[in-house]
């Protein structure tokens, strides 16, 4: 936007009404509010150059898109054609691409390693447990035990 674009700013005030509102030139109002709807564009700058309060421009855009949008609609025909579509054929197997390999899913090679369990008593004593998987059903014990105490 260049500073030929802004050349109406600060806006002209044309009168102030019984409640001490500023009422503003709509010309120079609309520009403003059309400058505040260019992309990239700070309405916080562009009211500061105004003169107008940031909240207050920030209304008049939004209440501006809102008649814009109500316009759009308003040339927008009252009824919409209903258009009849056919249903998809069905696609025929030997049109689908050809399967890729299938993969064999293998059991590992490698075995197990164990699981190691280390355990610092309330007493003092430290307690290191490996086990294999055959063992849980004794590891589970010892943790029962233990717990008990």
């Amino acid at each position: 936007m260049t500073p030929d674009d802004l050349d109406f700013l600060p806006l002209k005030v044309t009168h102030i009404d019984e409640g001490g509102r500023r009422c503003f030139d709509p010309d120079d109002k609309r520009r403003l509010i059309e400058a505040c709807q260019r992309p990239g564009v700070s309405v916080s700058g562009l009211a500061l150059k105004a003169g107008v309060n940031a909240n207050q421009l920030r209304k008049w855009v939004k209440r501006e898109s809102g008649q814009t949008a109500k316009r759009a609609d308003a040339d927008a025909p009252a009824f919409v054609p209903v258009v009849e579509v056919a249903a998809p054929r069905p696609v025929k197997p030997e049109a689908l691409p050809a399967p890729t390999r299938a993969e064999t899913v293998r059991a590992s090679q490698r075995p197990a390693l164990p699981s190691r369990l280390i355990a610092d008593l309330p007493n003092g004593v430290s307690i290191e447990l490996e086990c294999m998987a055959q063992d849980t059903a004794l590891l589970k014990a010892m943790i029962d035990a233990l717990r008990a105490r």
